[in-house]
C-alpha cells in the first residue's frame, strides 16, 4: 500500500544546487568553528570586542561543529538545520547587542536562510513539510 504523503522526487538540478549551497555553508561554518576551537587571534579579538571571555571560544566552536555534523548526516539533517539556526540566532543577537552595522547583523540571518534553502532543495521530506505553491491558474 502506498502512502498518500509520498513526496515528489527531487530534480537533478535541484539536488545538485542544494548540495553545492549546503557544502559551501558547511565549509564556512566548519572553518568558523575550528578557528574558535583553536583560539585563532582574530577570534579572540572579536570575543573581547563583544565582551565574552576567550575561554568560551572553544566551547562555542565545539557546539557549532557538532551542530554542523548533525546537519551533514542525511537522516539528521533537519534536526541539524534547527540546531544551526539556533546557533545563528545567537550570532544575530550578539551583533544586534553590539550595535554592529546592518550587513554584519544580517549575515547570520542570510546564512540561516541558505541552510534551509540548501536543505529544501535536496530533501524531499522537507518539501512535504513546507510545500511551496505556485500561482494558481485563474479560470
Amino acid at each position: 500500500m502506498q502512502s498518500s504523503t509520498q513526496s515528489a522526487p527531487v530534480s537533478r538540478a535541484s539536488l545538485w544546487a542544494g548540495r553545492v549551497i549546503s557544502a559551501l555553508l558547511v565549509a564556512f561554518l566548519l572553518f568558523d568553528g575550528i578557528t574558535k576551537i583553536v583560539k585563532e587571534g582574530h577570534v579572540l579579538e572579536a570575543f573581547a570586542q563583544f565582551g565574552y571571555p576567550g575561554s568560551l571560544a572553544p566551547v562555542i566552536g565545539t557546539i557549532l561543529v557538532v551542530c554542523v555534523a548533525v546537519y551533514v548526516v542525511p537522516p539528521t539533517s533537519i534536526l541539524g538545520a534547527i540546531l544551526v539556526t539556533g546557533y545563528l540566532g545567537g550570532a544575530t543577537e550578539v551583533n544586534v547587542r553590539a550595535g554592529n552595522p546592518l550587513f554584519e547583523t544580517l549575515f547570520p540571518i542570510i546564512f540561516g536562510m541558505l541552510v534551509w534553502g540548501g536543505l529544501y532543495l535536496r530533501d524531499p521530506q522537507l518539501r512535504m513539510f513546507i510545500p511551496l505553491r505556485g500561482r494558481r491558474a485563474t479560470s
